[in-house]
């Protein structure tokens, strides 16, 4: 359904309209919805119960709060573009390209924050006001990086920010602070950890191994073949002068190793240790995926404009009320009028707040 906010026969159209609707979510920059006239607290005289969730860019309030903000904009200013390290071939910063990581967890972050407003509604009879921004979610998927725990700020916070105010004292470049960044978590320990729980180039591909206990490294060490690891000794010390060199010996060995075979060969091993372990796929061969089609993720839907597509489902599978019945996207104004009838307009007034442009 379209509705031009502008126009006063389509702003008094939403009053009339509002209390038919549990929800109204807006995205736009703060002060907008109060311009526009759909802000909470005109809304809510209309329909005092509502749930009303705003998404902006930095939120309301603050030195940033009228900035334009976009996905993009947001993976830089918070940190989580630096974060993944990624450089072009200019060594200018590269954004998290493989999705929109702020636009798709704002959307999640307001359908969880909704229904734990029509919940609380539900048992008081209370709606209420609900916020989120690119930079918040931005934020929430980073949690323990950007995070200030007295123990890790002592041992490497502290040290990680002050040599990236010394590079950037210095003049440094942002590839010199990624890199002095990255040199100085390698210097305290971290290195290590990338021996069972990163990726690694095989005969025909890629694979990533995922250790996140002590259990997985030694099955993935005894499904590689290495019975020599330093780290695996107990009273290895990662802080230790010559820490470093020992893993480089170690992480060049199992590059070499991991070069001797496939990627099914690989799977074979490490599943038969149990080990976490995943091929790297490619996105576009995803759909046909058996694992993805013996699960049902992928979705037919017929499009109004393009006809038959393969869609992905909802993330969730509810077993009490399957969400078989997905439709695709509609063009824009395609439910006008039946939205209109189901809350009371008959058909010669929607045809008159059609001409008038009120209504699309």
């Amino acid at each position: 359904m379209v509705i031009d906010l502008a126009h006063d026969r389509g702003r008094e159209l939403v009053y009339r309209i509002i209390p038919s609707f549990d929800v109204f979510v807006i995205n736009s920059r703060p002060g907008v919805p109060e311009r526009l006239g759909v802000d909470y607290e005109t809304l809510r005289q209309y329909r005092p119960d509502l749930v009303y969730f705003e998404n902006s860019g930095f939120g309301r309030s603050g030195p940033s709060a009228q900035r334009s903000g976009s996905d993009i904009v947001a993976q830089a200013y918070s940190g989580l573009m630096a974060g993944d390290a990624k450089v072009n071939e200019f060594g200018a910063p590269d954004a998290i390209s493989a999705t929109a990581p702020g636009d798709f967890t704002a959307g999640m972050a307001g359908a969880m924050g909704i229904c734990a407003a029509l919940f609380h509604r539900e048992r008081t009879g209370e709606g209420q006001y609900l916020e989120s921004s690119l930079l918040q979610v931005a934020l929430a998927v980073q949690n323990y990086v950007v995070s200030r725990v007295p123990v890790y700020e002592a041992m490497v916070g502290d040290q990680v920010r002050q040599r990236i105010l010394d590079v950037q004292e210095a003049g440094g470049s942002y590839q010199d602070v990624l890199q002095a960044r990255g040199d100085l978590f390698s210097a305290l320990g971290y290195s290590a950890g990338r021996l069972y729980y990163g990726g690694y180039v095989v005969k025909d591909g890629g694979i990533v191994l995922g250790a996140l206990t002590p259990l997985n490294r030694d099955q993935m060490r005894r499904a590689i073949g290495i019975d020599d690891d330093p780290t695996a000794d107990e009273n290895f010390d990662a802080f230790a002068p010559d820490a470093n060199d020992q893993v480089d010996e170690v992480y060049d060995r199992i590059r070499g190793i991991m070069l001797t075979r496939t990627m099914d060969e690989w799977i074979e091993r490490f599943d038969a240790e149990g080990a976490p372990v995943s091929k790297v796929n490619i996105p576009d061969m995803m759909s046909e995926d058996p694992q993805v089609q013996a699960m049902g993720y992928m979705m037919e839907v017929e499009h109004a404009t393009t006809g038959p597509e393969l869609m992905v489902g909802p993330a969730v599978t509810m077993g009490g009320t399957p969400s078989d019945n997905v439709l695709a996207s509609p063009p824009l104004g395609q439910h006008t009028d039946e939205v209109l009838h189901e809350v009371g307009v008959n058909a010669e007034e929607i045809a008159d707040l059609r001409a008038s442009g009120a209504v699309a």
